[in-house]
């Protein structure tokens, strides 16, 4: 079975993920490999410097993601020129983990910009992890140690919460403790394996 998990930034999506592996999902998180294609010495680092310039480049050639976040969350063009550069890397390497994960497994992609990039289709199922937007904000601000304004910009650059619940088959919320999100995976892994998944 073919999972898409997504949900807005601040929701929760990589902690459903740890706990959909420790249920035994094969998990293939696409934030991990867009850090991997744009890795020291890689074609996709060395596309970002050609289009964003040295500025974006740490002192030891690896990419300084700040920089780079102030440009493209600012600029939509940036953003979509930057999508064009990781985003085909990210499928083409999801897609071979994909392919070798073992027979009957539950393959989960984590895919923050899935419902942006028009994949949901692509899905058996498809889980949006959702939080309220007051919830959600007071995590990205504590989380990553942004301003107010610079959490809205990158809420402001996803899919609205509206459009992502419209492509979920599964919508986990996430508003309550550790303990409530565990035993909604839980719910939602044993309604999986009593589907034969």
């Amino acid at each position: 079975m073919l999972v898409g998990l997504t949900g807005g930034i601040g929701s929760g999506k990589s902690l459903v993920a740890e706990l959909l592996a420790e249920h035994g999902a094969t998990i293939v998180d696409a934030d991990v490999l867009a850090r991997e294609v744009v890795a020291p010495r890689t074609p996709g680092l060395a596309a970002v410097t050609d289009r964003f310039g040295p500025d974006v480049l740490r002192a030891d050639g690896s990419l300084d993601r700040a920089a780079l976040g102030r440009i493209v969350f600012a600029d939509t063009v940036a953003r979509r020129d930057l999508e064009a550069i990781i985003h085909p890397a990210v499928r083409a390497r999801a897609a071979a983990l994909t392919a070798a994960a073992p027979p009957g497994a539950v393959v989960v992609q984590v895919i923050p910009l899935l419902v942006e990039t028009g994949q949901q289709g692509n899905f058996d199922q498809v889980v949006v992890v959702d939080v309220d937007p007051e919830v959600q904000l007071s995590r990205i601000v504590r989380r990553d140690g942004l301003s107010e304004a610079e959490a809205l910009a990158r809420l402001g650059a996803q899919a609205s919460r509206e459009a992502r619940l419209a492509a979920a088959h599964v919508v986990l919320r996430n508003n309550g403790t550790l303990d409530d999100l565990a035993a909604a995976v839980d719910r939602l892994w044993a309604e999986w394996e009593s589907a034969g998944a």
